[in-house]
């Protein structure tokens, strides 16, 4: 799970106090431990969160970072039917660019990014990202809506059916959201960092890994106007030449996710000062949805069943504590089947960053005098 640290090591910044005696002419003064700091209930599980063998893991010495970040933002949604002709299509908007600053003191990191594309206020869609990491609890919350600029993507309407006419076309009948949060736990957290991959907060110097376990909860929606994607259809390939599946057929549908998720990370120390490190979660999410099938609720759209999610994340970091600098991917995908209507969404981001360290703290400005 780790690389070994040899027998003797002292770890960094670590100091030990042994107790002896010291003569002084005919008495002697016995030379005591200090005393050791009592804290409350809650510093101590605070800092708890965060305990370190320093022998693997550097812990952050400044107190406030500034960094800059370029984030690529994806997402796609399949829609599949199940009837005779298997249809189905994908939507996915272009990728998107957004730049913007971010500020982190401690744990929490918080920023805003400008949508270099979407400058206009008038544009529906919105995009809110929160993480906080520490050595053993990691949680994020996310709030996506989308726009309207989706186009077609892999459109699948029935053997011997020719869809190239389809391929790229922008269908703005497709509305999507989700909300949703993600708690977990890094039982190997003394020795194995997780933000040192994603939050640059601590330097792992040690190559190291470690099982998660975790929660969440997703909120889904989807909006489809079958009867626009019906004309459009119409229009490409030509009347009457195909019709949409009745699986396909809804105006909207939400879903719950409630999930239970574990995996296995992994940091690689490959050199000085450089990091990959690699996650992978699968989850068993439980599905509770809503449907509305042509303006009616239908029981027979509804449904309760338990598929396989994933969380992936793979980050690139030079850290020297002072400067950083790297790239991160983050991946989510939620599935949901059915006889008779199944949707895989999948959304995620690649985040190139470059920051600044500033504000050293009172042991550490000690140690350097």
């Amino acid at each position: 799970m780790c690389e070994t640290i040899a027998a003797g090591e002292v770890a960094d910044g670590d100091s030990a106090v042994v107790a002896g005696e010291v003569a002084d002419g005919d008495s002697t003064v016995v030379a005591k431990k200090p005393a050791k700091k009592k804290y409350g209930l809650v510093r101590r599980t605070i800092r708890g969160f965060d305990k370190l063998d320093t022998a693997y893991i550097e812990p952050q010495r400044y107190t406030y970072t500034v960094m800059m970040q370029m984030t690529h933002s994806y997402e796609r949604y399949t829609l599949r039917a199940s009837g005779r002709h298997a249809q189905s299509m994908t939507f996915a908007p272009d990728i998107n660019m957004k730049v913007g600053p971010y500020f982190g003191w401690k744990w929490f990191f918080a920023g805003y990014t400008f949508d270099l594309k979407h400058l206009s206020l008038n544009d529906i869609k919105q995009e809110f990202d929160f993480s906080v990491y520490s050595s053993q609890i990691g949680f994020d919350l996310f709030y996506r809506r989308t726009g309207s600029e989706y186009k077609l993507r892999n459109a699948h309407l029935g053997d011997n059916i020719d869809v190239s006419s389809l391929d790229g076309v922008p269908f703005d009948g497709v509305k999507a959201g989700i909300t949703g949060f993600n708690l977990y736990y890094i039982f190997n957290h003394g020795r194995f960092s997780y933000p040192a991959a994603f939050a640059q907060s601590t330097r792992q110097k040690v190559s190291c890994g470690s099982w998660m376990a975790g929660i969440g909860y997703t909120k889904h929606s989807i909006g489809l106007d079958y009867d626009r994607l019906q004309h459009l259809i119409d229009d490409r390939l030509g009347a009457n030449t195909v019709a949409l599946d009745s699986g396909l057929m809804f105006n909207s549908v939400r879903y719950y996710d409630f999930s239970l998720s574990g995996g296995y990370a992994y940091n690689w120390v490959f050199a000085h000062n450089w990091l990959f490190g690699a996650s992978i979660q699968a989850a068993l999410g439980h599905k509770r949805s809503v449907g509305d099938v042509d303006g009616t609720n239908s029981e027979g759209f509804s449904f309760r069943n338990v598929n396989i999610d994933g969380i992936g994340r793979f980050g690139l970091v030079y850290n020297n504590m002072r400067w950083y600098a790297g790239a991160s991917v983050i991946l989510h995908t939620y599935n949901y089947r059915k006889s008779r209507f199944s949707t895989n969404d999948t959304f995620g981001s690649l985040n190139i960053y470059s920051g600044y360290n500033f504000g050293l703290k009172k042991k550490y400005r000690k140690k350097k005098q």
